[in-house]
């Protein structure tokens, strides 16, 4: 895999990796829904140390809701509010960037779907929904 590159929104903030993801994961948990303002949060699993942020420095959230008891740093853009990455403290050195940060999320796809005891009936929408290429038609 090539080298793994992404920003936030107003791109003051970006990060690179060289490692291979240790996973890439769909999250439900209704925190991961709180935070990113949707059903769910694609996550890429990767060591902590193979992440090199570069611009200006994210604010951090100590989201003490977790299964583990221990706090869970999710950083993000003091700027735009872009979710960057989660620092997952009980998982010691693992960091899990958000998928929709990546200059080029093509190679995505997840192999996990976690917390789905919280995944939401309306997260997909049935295949025979309007899909359009942009905007609606206004007017």
């Amino acid at each position: 895999m090539s080298k793994i590159k992404g920003s936030c929104l107003c791109g003051s903030v970006t990060y690179e990796s060289d490692a291979e993801p240790l996973m890439v994961a769909t999250c439900h948990c209704t925190n991961c829904q709180h935070a990113s303002g949707s059903s769910f949060s694609v996550n890429i699993g990767l060591p902590a140390e193979s992440v090199t942020l570069n611009g200006d420095s994210l604010k951090a959230y100590e989201d003490k809701q977790t299964d583990s008891g221990v706090p869970m740093l999710r950083k993000f853009c003091a700027n735009c509010g872009s979710p960057i990455l989660s620092e997952v403290l009980a998982a010691g050195g693992l960091n899990f960037v958000k998928a929709g940060t990546l200059d080029d999320s093509s190679w995505v796809v997840p192999n996990a779907e976690i917390w789905c005891d919280s995944k939401v009936a309306w997260g997909a929408a049935p295949d025979e929904t309007p899909q359009m290429p942009g905007n609606p038609p206004l007017g």
